[in-house]
């Protein structure tokens, strides 16, 4: 069972010809009783939006719903610039923004290297973005000028501020051992995605997690579970491909049984398949857990 109320959100891609189209659609999400709204981020790609530029936007045209990039390629954006950004972004919204962080895929590399990011190992992203989040909290929360000397990242005195409107988590995608031990010691939530992580895959994840959370002193409970979900509706079979009741049932089970407590629809960039999911798989979804 999840320890959190249950969301539900999409996750939108940021396309370059129809920037009014992801608006509309966020502003329609709300409408239609959406908790959260996320945006895919990869700047390497030119028909893509800067998604943090894209969120401002959407941020000005709601009023309830909450904004989520999911999630920013950190080797890119700098972490002192992103407390900052992240900040502003909270204070703007009225304390709806949470910050989503990926350590950069490991087959974009190039990509980012011609952007002028670094290239790092697997072990070596992992190791910035715990640098990165001590950093982030610290310009978040300090009461002084904030000195760091880490691997990746070094601050020589910079003035803290601004402070977020609310708690505002990090959340992490993660799917390697390390990266999910990370989650477990640091992070406030968790994003894997079904095309790579199907919910078979959930169970032994969530150990890890829980298990580094308990080494750090934390508890388990408090790590928010999100899950970018793809499927079909009304084709296939298998995992989320059939009818809506055949959705329903799947995602009820993975909240009570894996603990996710927030499912993000991936692929939900059209107006139809948005208000079908909301119409026709949220409340059954709702109904199945609270039931349970």
């Amino acid at each position: 069972m999840t320890a959190h109320d249950l969301k539900f959100g999409a996750l939108l891609e940021p396309p370059a010809d129809r920037p009014q189209d992801v608006v509309g659609l966020a502003e329609l999400m709300e409408e239609l009783g959406y908790d959260v709204v996320t945006l895919s981020d990869h700047p390497y790609w030119p028909e893509r939006l800067d998604t943090i530029a894209l969120l401002s936007a959407i941020v000005a045209r709601t009023t309830r719903i909450t904004v989520l990039p999911n999630l920013l390629n950190l080797p890119l954006r700098p972490p002192a610039v992103l407390a900052r950004t992240a900040a502003t972004l909270d204070i703007l919204s009225g304390g709806r923004f949470e910050l989503g962080l990926g350590t950069g895929a490991q087959q974009m590399w190039d990509d980012i290297v011609a952007e002028g990011g670094p290239r790092r190992t697997a072990g070596q992203s992992i190791e910035a973005l715990e640098e990165a989040v001590h950093v982030i909290r610290a310009l978040w929360t300090a009461k002084a000028d904030v000195e760091f000397a880490g691997k990746h990242y070094q601050l020589g005195g910079v003035k803290p501020g601004p402070a977020p409107l609310h708690e505002l988590g990090i959340w992490f995608g993660a799917y390697q051992p390390r990266l999910l031990r990370l989650t477990g010691a640091i992070a406030d939530g968790w994003i894997p995605s079904s095309p790579f992580f199907p919910p078979e895959a959930l169970p032994a994840a969530n150990q890890v997690i829980d298990e580094a959370a308990l080494a750090a002193g934390r508890s388990p409970a408090n790590i928010r579970r999100g899950y970018n979900i793809e499927g079909r509706i009304d084709a296939g079979s298998g995992f989320l491909q059939g009818a809506p009741e055949v959705w329903a049932e799947q995602l009820a089970e993975v909240a009570l049984t894996q603990r996710i407590d927030t499912f993000f629809l991936y692929r939900a960039d059209s107006a139809d398949v948005l208000r079908r999911f909301a119409a026709e798989v949220v409340p059954a979804v709702r109904e199945r857990v609270a039931k349970a």
